[in-house]
């Protein structure tokens, strides 16, 4: 994996955001990546399994998928970031990451949702901490 942070398009990021933790947004936008990609295998791993009562399970790894996708596409575009908005979606995608992880551990005794599960409260954790930095990078 390609170590954002020293790319030409982070430090650009830097400077349309100064006093941002520009490594905890780094983590936040890997974070949300993963859990977008872990999300979309193990709604097609429910879906081609063929057992039944998956259909919810699918459906919040679907919807945590696009989430991580949309926080993690505005993170990368803070020329027009609205700090109050990004607080907002960051908390929606923690929130749902959170559900989908319960969700998932409903079905625990399979290997994938455990997984999915894990990656998910990973990426509740990076979206919480994104916001408690921003809230103090707001606050100065």
């Amino acid at each position: 994996m390609m170590d954002m942070m020293s790319s030409p398009m982070m430090a650009m990021l830097d400077k349309e955001m100064p006093g941002m933790d520009m490594m905890m947004m780094q983590q936040c936008i890997e974070s949300c990546s993963a859990c977008e990609q872990s999300c979309t295998m193990c709604a097609d791993m429910c879906a081609s399994s063929g057992m039944e009562g998956m259909a919810r399970c699918m459906a919040m790894c679907m919807d945590t998928a696009d989430m991580c996708h949309a926080t993690m596409r505005m993170m990368m575009r803070p020329s027009g970031m609205d700090a109050a908005v990004m607080m907002q979606v960051l908390e929606a995608c923690m929130m749902m990451a959170r559900a989908c992880a319960e969700e998932c551990m409903k079905h625990d005794d399979i290997e994938h949702m455990k997984a999915c599960a894990q990656v998910c409260m990973d990426c509740a954790k990076a979206c919480e901490s994104m916001m408690g930095s921003m809230k103090m990078m707001m606050a100065k």
